[in-house]
């Protein structure tokens, strides 16, 4: 299992424990220190179109109007931040997001 967060982010931090209380072994990758490539954005864009973009975030709102413009994939290559987090590559594919469905989904 794959995990793209922030390891600053609550949320990330409840995600990755409740995986590992599980037993679920998880490959963590950190946005801010190994940045977004273009494969895993294009990746997660396929699987969940713009619902990869978190617009609460403080990296959205600092955006121009011309910024939040432009195509998401290139402004989350240039943006990592702006991922919604943690998004997470299962067997069942990619979610965004810790909501009590894909709590659900990923931990039975």
């Amino acid at each position: 299992m794959l995990m793209i967060g922030l390891k600053t982010c609550d949320t990330c931090r409840k995600a990755r424990k409740a995986l590992a209380e599980k037993g679920i072994d998880v490959n963590y990758r950190d946005v801010r220190d190994d940045g977004l490539p273009e494969n895993l954005i294009a990746e997660i864009m396929g699987a969940v179109g713009d619902k990869a973009v978190n617009r609460a975030s403080t990296t959205w709102r600092g955006l121009s109007e011309e910024g939040r413009g432009r195509p998401l994939a290139s402004l989350l290559a240039e943006h990592p931040t702006l991922l919604k987090r943690p998004a997470i590559r299962s067997d069942a594919g990619w979610t965004v997001g810790w909501t009590p469905a894909i709590q659900q989904a990923l931990l039975g």
